[in-house]
């Protein structure tokens, strides 16, 4: 099928790539070098985390991958017949150069019809929550898979693909060490992950007052901060109503998980304003990714409600107002943007394909399709005028 081609350059705030197995092991130093191992079960290659093995991600090499797009018909029409997610993934793929180096996608974005990316990482998904008693080793393997990421990728490659380096702040010399690190080599956006961050004397916020002087430099940078979809730790709650005990396992059918996904987001906007880092520091910028937007309606509405009733918990700030200032959300494509422009303003809305993953779009443009009640002008902020400004480019 032919590219459609639109009047306005795409910027899509949502792609990724595929890692190699030497991600998070080749800058590791030697003290760490038992944190990471790739093992062999039953003749297939697994990622084992401090002697865990974890089936978070099914095929850590990537070498085998499925193909993109192709959960877009399940997602946007449901799966009426009950089938396996192997069912809906249908035939794999070898992964091809395109997922692995940036010269290679840049040819496949020519392709596709993208003009520039935020590229994240996805592996790093795994990292902290399984590490989240050793701070110290957290930082170490975060920093390997960013030196990485600098080697392979670049933080800008050719002004068009912007990797974005993870950043974890269990210990917050080192969170701002990493910080000055990734900008010093030219990342336009930093992944935080939307989670408790762990820590010596158990979990805490990231909004809570000890996190400022992070948050502080993070505006003096004007760097975007992007909060992707990854592993928030939840599965232990969930285990807790099932009786069990078992990692998260994106690609396994659960409703009971299912039907709480989304509050990990839900949990990390209410943060930014309940412990009220969005009023300490109202320059932040934040983009939540890869998590939709059906979860806000419902939390706005929780927040203008627990607002009216106790104004004093937000410090006589307006939460809504902070959310609307600070924070710009990617929808899934199924969902429309009509809800999220009512709650948040065009100018907070993000075009993100997900591409190549399986759950995303195979074909970015394809997002404009669901535009067309919109202005030419709002199209254009939306598929990528507003992440440029974001990230002043």
């Amino acid at each position: 099928m032919p590219v459609k081609e639109l009047p306005y350059p795409l910027f899509d705030a949502d792609n990724h790539l595929y890692e190699t197995p030497e991600a998070l092991t080749k800058f590791l130093p030697d003290r760490y070098k038992n944190a990471i191992q790739y093992v062999q079960v039953n003749g297939r290659t697994k990622i084992a985390v401090r002697g865990q093995i974890s089936d978070y991600i099914p095929n850590p090499t990537f070498d085998v991958v499925a193909r993109p797009g192709s959960m877009e018909d399940y997602f946007k029409n449901g799966n009426p017949e009950g089938k396996s997610k192997r069912e809906i993934f249908g035939e794999s793929m070898k992964a091809i150069p395109a997922f692995r180096e940036p010269k290679a996608r840049l040819e496949l974005m020519d392709e596709l019809g993208v003009d520039r990316s935020l590229m994240f990482p996805t592996l790093a998904s795994l990292v902290e929550e399984r590490m989240r008693d050793e701070p110290e080793t957290i930082h170490a393997v975060i920093h390997a898979l960013n030196e990485w990421l600098y080697e392979t990728w670049g933080f800008n490659y050719e002004d068009r693909i912007f990797t974005v380096p993870v950043i974890s702040l269990p210990i917050l010399d080192k969170a701002l060490e990493e910080l000055e690190w990734c900008v010093e080599r030219g990342a336009k956006s930093i992944l935080v992950r939307p989670a408790p961050v762990p820590g010596f004397r158990g979990p805490r916020s990231f909004a809570l007052p000890e996190f400022d002087p992070f948050w502080k430099r993070v505006t003096e940078l004007d760097i975007l901060v992007s909060q992707h979809s990854s592993d928030s730790g939840y599965a232990r709650f969930d285990s807790e109503w099932e009786g069990s005990d078992g990692e998260m396992l994106p690609f396994q059918t659960n409703a009971f998980r299912m039907v709480n996904e989304w509050r990990p987001v839900q949990d990390t906007v209410s943060s930014w304003v309940c412990h009220g880092a969005l009023f300490r520091h109202p320059d932040l910028k934040i983009a939540v990714i890869e998590s939709g937007a059906s979860w806000l309606k419902p939390l706005m509405e929780m927040l203008a409600d627990t607002y009216k009733k106790a104004p004093e918990g937000f410090g006589m700030n307006d939460p809504l107002e902070a959310i609307r200032r600070c924070i710009s959300v990617s929808p899934f494509y199924e969902e429309g943007v009509t809800d999220l422009i009512d709650l948040i303003g065009v100018d907070r809305v993000l075009f993100g394909s997900d591409y190549p993953h399986p759950e995303g779009l195979a074909q970015p443009t394809h997002f404009a399709d669901m535009l067309g009640h919109l202005s030419e002008e709002d199209q254009a902020k939306i598929m990528g005028g507003n992440l440029a400004r974001l990230l002043n480019l």
